[in-house]
């Protein structure tokens, strides 16, 4: 296939035009933002590579689907569900319909599933969560590849490519000052609780090691626990893991479900909270405060994260720039899980 007959797209013509895509969109729509020498440059690549641009490389024109596509590891996850939520009400709010697809963690199936959803003709897909992020570039080829069609927005992952933009907590500051904050309320041995390797647990982990390091604590890897289940797994998980001689005094956890079962865990065993454990979990769910004592918890601003990617889309197709990284700060929301 010789260079003419290669189907380009809206990416393509921008690499080769040396500009953003969003000012190829302004390009193709006339805008008056555009100087007369960029849009000559611009059009001769277009007309040189027989580029025909879509709906989305138009802006909102007639062929638009006015329509959304999210995926999302688990709609049953109180997180990942606030998130569908808040994301769906915004987007209706500017006139857009939404198609939910939950893919679960397989791999594969969050291939088979991103594909599916640009075969739709949305204008833009929104992954829900870190787990859509790889450690390998080469597993986050088919979002890049989709992002070469269409706007793809990631909520709380990063990946560093063309027309992906990304809105994220500071998971890691938040997770450092957690540690410290249990440091100085006295804990010694302090047990990190997470689900499953992510984007977000990554650097949750690094905030929860350099904290313990900068505090000259021992990091005893046998503090670092997986868990997964709901409540009730993690508290029989927990007990087991407490009689194989594992002592701990506090505990920081990636989710207030985890957090939530550990405090379960103490009260099965007779332990005090907080006198002889605290406890942090993560999201300021409604968990946090329908437990008793009510949980220490650390707000990562789901709501707000959510509208800035909604409001970064709406620019991106009205043909205008966007922010390609934009890290929310987070808020610790002391409760009667760690007050001693």
């Amino acid at each position: 296939m010789n260079e003419k007959e290669k189907q380009h797209t809206i990416y393509d013509i921008s690499k080769k035009a040396g500009v953003s895509i969003a000012t190829v969109s302004r390009v193709l729509n006339d805008s008056p933002k555009v100087s007369q020498k960029t849009r000559e440059r611009v059009l001769a690549v277009i007309k040189e590579s027989g580029y025909e641009p879509n709906a989305y490389a138009r802006g909102l024109g007639s062929g638009s689907m006015r329509t959304i596509g999210i995926l999302c590891a688990d709609v049953a996850d109180i997180y990942l569900a606030n998130a569908v939520s808040f994301l769906e009400k915004n987007l209706r709010q500017n006139g857009f319909n939404t198609i939910l697809n939950c893919t679960g963690d397989d791999y594969k199936t969050k291939v088979r599933c991103m594909k599916a959803m640009e075969g739709r003709r949305v204008d833009a897909v929104i992954l829900a969560g870190s787990q859509y992020i790889e450690s390998t570039l080469s597993k986050n080829q088919y979002i890049i590849d989709v992002s070469r069609h269409i706007p793809v927005m990631l909520l709380n992952g990063y990946i560093k490519s063309d027309n992906i933009y990304c809105n994220l907590s500071d998971d890691y500051s938040a997770f450092y000052d957690a540690a410290v904050e249990l440091y100085e309320k006295g804990c010694r041995k302090i047990l990190f609780l997470y689900r499953e390797i992510s984007y977000s647990r990554n650097l949750k982990y690094k905030g929860y090691c350099d904290a313990l390091k900068n505090c000259q604590a021992e990091l005893d890897e046998s503090l670092i626990l997986q868990c997964n289940g709901k409540m009730g797994q993690i508290k029989r998980q927990l007990i087991s893991y407490y009689k194989e001689g594992h002592a701990f005094d506090g505990v920081l956890a990636c989710d207030d479900e985890l957090a939530i079962g550990a405090m379960k865990f103490a009260k099965e065993t007779g332990i005090k909270i907080p006198e002889e454990l605290a406890v942090i979990g993560c999201n300021n769910s409604v968990l946090s405060i329908c437990s008793s004592p009510e949980l220490s918890s650390i707000d990562n601003k789901c709501e707000l994260l959510c509208i800035n990617t909604v409001s970064s889309l709406m620019r991106l197709l009205e043909g205008q720039e966007a922010v390609q990284k934009t890290v929310l700060s987070t808020d610790y929301i002391p409760r009667g899980t760690t007050k001693r």
